[in-house]
This record gives structure tokens, sequence and C-alpha cells, in this order.
């Protein structure tokens, strides 16, 4: 039985219209009007955290010298992302870098179906840009105190960790600086709603991934 047939974070679905008023596939079209546009070298993708990281003072600061494309989608889940990728949102562009950050609203999905998600979107992504080097980042911890979303984030970075390790297209990091405090709490200082990163918190996150894009775009290209 193939991933698709038996999980639901890894079959492409676009996000329903909830509000009935377009947005989701109205920014996924322009988006896709983006890639015939423009010529990115670097391309970011995914939920909210992506999407925020465009609002604030680090994107220009940092990214928007490196030729970035933002392609972040506030409550996209692995599916929606899957779904958007196979449906444009790469085409006629050839980025080096494509930065995957998504997992934190597989909302009723187990670790295993969201990282089985998140590998059918690094395979996607190399099947549309065999050259490009696909960046995963780990999912953040969420909430106040300790819950069961945290251990599952926790758990899906482990499994995607463990199944980026053999390839040589694409690679895990860790943009966690240490938001879980020593109690076991985290900081609305770091992040506001204690899933949404404040500017404080984006610029712990921010500045390591921007070393390690910048390290990425510097290597040779391999034949």
């Amino acid at each position: 039985m193939s991933a698709e047939a038996s999980n639901p974070a890894a079959t492409p679905t676009p996000c329903e219209d909830a509000q009935g008023d377009g947005r989701w596939l109205s920014q996924h079209i322009r988006f896709v009007s983006e890639c015939k546009e423009r010529e990115p070298d670097v391309v970011f993708v995914g939920d909210s955290l992506v999407q925020l990281m465009h609002q604030f003072g680090i994107w220009r600061q940092l990214f928007s010298p490196l030729h970035c494309l933002n392609f972040g989608i506030g409550g996209d889940a692995t599916q929606h992302v899957l779904w958007r990728l196979s449906n444009g949102e790469l085409d006629n562009i050839s980025p080096k870098v494509v930065v995957l950050w998504v997992g934190t609203n597989n909302h009723g999905h187990t670790a295993e179906q969201i990282a089985s998600g998140i590998m059918e979107i690094v395979q996607l992504i190399h099947n549309k840009l065999p050259n490009a080097h696909t960046l995963v980042l780990g999912v953040l911890p969420r909430g106040r105190m300790p819950n069961p979303l945290r251990e599952r984030n926790a758990e899906v970075n482990k499994l995607v960790q463990d199944a980026l390790s053999s390839l040589s297209h694409a690679s895990f990091f860790n943009v966690d600086p240490g938001f879980v405090l020593s109690d076991g709490s985290i900081s609305h200082q770091d992040m506001y709603d204690y899933l949404h990163l404040t500017a404080h918190g984006y610029q712990a996150v921010c500045e390591p991934l921007h070393a390690q894009i910048k390290s990425l775009l510097e290597k040779p290209a391999e034949n």
C-alpha cells in the first residue's frame, strides 16, 4: 500500500476554504505567478512560521540579500504543502536551496504520519529540483508548559533526522536555540502565544539558519 493511500499527512490535499473567502488558493496562485517572474536562489516553504518571518526586519536583513522567495501559508500542514508544490509552486525556478518548515499544524496525525509527510515533500522537491538541496527545519516545541504536542513534535524531529541522514540532497537543521527553559516553560518573550515567534524568537532562529543557508549556497554544485 502506498504512503498516500494509507497516510493523510502524505496525501496532497488542498486546504479547505472554511471561511469562504478563497484566501488560501489566492496565495497559492500568487506564489505560482512569482515562480514565473523571479529567479530565487532560496525558496522557503511551510506554514505560518515561514509566512510571518517575512514580516520582520530579520527577513530583510538576512534573507532578502540571498534572493529568497517566501511560500509560507498560515495553518498549512504537510498535506497542504504537498498539494501546493505538486501544483506549480516549484515550476519555472531553479533555486539552490529549498527550506522546508512544516508539521506543527498536522492535528490528528501521529508523529510517524507527519514524518512520512515531510519525507514525501522532500522526495517531491528532489523530483522537481534534482540539483537543489532541501534543508528541513526541526519542528519547534509549543505550549507554555509540557504537553502531548511538544512530545509529538520532538518525535517527528527524531524520525525525520534519522530518515534524512542517508540522503545527500537533503539535511535536517535544528533551529531550536533552547526555547524550553529549565522549569519546562516557554517564555512569551520568545513565543508570544507559545506557538508563533516574537522578533526576539526569530532572531534566535534566523541567525544560525542564515549561516547554514549561506554555507549551502557556497558549496560547489554536485555533478
